[in-house]
């Protein structure tokens, strides 16, 4: 098992291509906000992989990893599915090496996840409204009827 360090965390003779900090999913998980139970569900839907394994085969993740991550956890509350998140990451890791025709294709479907994600957005500010509107014709009723205060 890699050891640990309190300054830098396991050290990097892990198993894999990673470069940089590794952390444990334990870490990992605190500094996104994820349980690690979600992460491992998202390594399973083929989201996420660790950067690398510890020699005692525990999962160890880079800066790059958590960033991944914080993009899934983004899109989640907004309903993208599995398949779309999947799609949004695969062009994220494409453009930084895309060129020409490529490369714009790869922005047209960025955008075109930017327009999706604007949408819900706006679908979702119009089910807030909806709500506080409700709350609010709940709190009138309870002070029409002398109810208890909030």
């Amino acid at each position: 098992m890699a050891s640990t360090s309190r300054d830098t965390g396991p050290e990097q003779r892990a198993s894999g291509p990673a470069t940089g900090r590794l952390m444990q999913i334990g870490e990992a998980a605190e500094r996104v906000g994820l349980s690690i139970r979600t992460i491992r569900h998202y390594e399973e839907a083929g989201l996420i992989v660790p950067s690398a394994r510890s020699d005692g085969g525990f999962r160890l993740y880079t800066e790059p990893d958590l960033d991944r991550l914080a993009v899934v956890k983004r899109m989640k509350p907004l309903g993208f599915t599995l398949d779309e998140m999947r799609d949004l990451l695969a062009v994220l890791d494409a453009l930084d090496a895309a060129t020409g025709v490529d490369r714009a294709a790869l922005l047209d479907r960025l955008d075109m996840f930017h327009t999706a994600a604007t949408t819900r957005v706006i679908a979702l500010r119009d089910q807030l409204a909806m709500a506080e509107g409700f709350a609010r014709a709940l709190r009138d009723e309870l002070d029409h009827h002398g109810g208890p205060t909030a």
